[in-house]
């Protein structure tokens, strides 16, 4: 049996888009019964019709809308692949998929990123962000990334190279009673009303993880799935909460102490087994130039 050309996926994918043949034949720059064969074709491949041709355009069948996820993943994988091969042949642009955890982007990937821009000025990185551990994962998996920096996920039986560990504090409002001291126990912050993360959020695991071992399940007074909206609500009294230190910004006004005993989550780079070795240097550069303490708290928290 003959398999889809990525010819006749790109042509499915434009009469979807346009929602006629004409137009997409139009947008393709090529005649419409020359379209209307490589469809037919398709479908013959598939063995069920995809279209439904109607005078008002063209639209999917049932069959057609579980066809599309496939269709558009196999061209997105063709269009990466292509993109790496011509950035290590000396091209002039090229395309590198990253997965990230959401704190990871927001407080490690910053400088990774900086380093590796300076070095690969025409290589594009495309960032793909999950709050969601196993979503973060799949991102491997599925081959949506290249690459991968996360905490390492329980699933993944392939190649990994640790970056080091992200070091978690608590911080609590401006004038709160801890405002004087360094450093806090977990368990004091038992009774405190906390700001969490959203339960799909991959850290939320991570904090009721911590206070579980401490001996309390925190009283969640409001959850947010935006990671950088955690430290603005504790800014503005809401509550204590416990975050990864990269992602506090200089700015934060409220508390920053640190955990006795402290807590860490471990971090590493993914890839696949035989990296290419545009993902190989990526590596490196994320080894070289991750920064998993923010200087304005590595001072604080000796």
């Amino acid at each position: 049996m003959s398999a889809a050309t990525l010819r006749q996926l790109e042509y499915l994918l434009a009469v979807v888009e346009t929602g006629s043949i004409t137009d997409a034949a139009a947008h393709l720059r090529v005649s419409q019964p020359t379209l209307s064969q490589q469809l037919k074709s398709l479908e013959r491949t598939v063995g069920t019709a995809l279209l439904e041709r109607t005078p008002r355009g063209a639209h999917l069948t049932p069959a057609g809308r579980a066809f599309l996820p496939g269709a558009r993943h196999a061209l997105s994988g063709a269009e990466r692949a292509t993109g790496a091969a011509r950035a290590v042949a000396g091209m002039v642009h090229g395309e590198l998929h990253l997965a990230a955890v959401l704190s990871v982007a927001l407080g490690v990937l910053p400088s990774v990123l900086a380093a590796w821009h300076r070095q690969h000025p025409h290589i594009d990185v495309v960032l793909h962000e999950y709050a969601d551990l196993d979503a973060f994962a799949r991102a491997m998996t599925d081959a949506t990334a290249d690459v991968a920096i996360g905490p390492p996920p329980g699933t993944w039986d392939g190649p990994h190279h640790p970056l080091g560990a992200e070091e978690f504090v608590a911080i609590a409002p401006p004038g709160d009673p801890l405002a004087k001291r360094k450093a806090v126990r977990l368990a004091e912050l038992a009774d405190r009303r906390w700001v969490q993360y959203g339960s799909s959020h991959g850290l939320a695991r991570s904090v009721e993880q911590f206070c579980a071992e401490a001996g309390f399940t925190p009283h969640a007074a409001i959850r947010s799935t935006q990671t950088a909206a955690v430290p603005r609500l504790v800014a503005a009294g809401l509550g204590v909460a416990l975050v990864p230190a990269n992602i506090l910004t200089p700015d934060f006004p409220g508390t920053v102490l640190r955990l006795t005993p402290r807590r860490r989550r471990p971090l590493a780079v993914f890839t696949r087994a035989a990296p290419h070795p545009l993902i190989a240097e990526f590596v490196t550069t994320a080894r070289h130039h991750a920064r998993l303490m923010p200087e304005h708290l590595a001072g604080r928290l000796p």
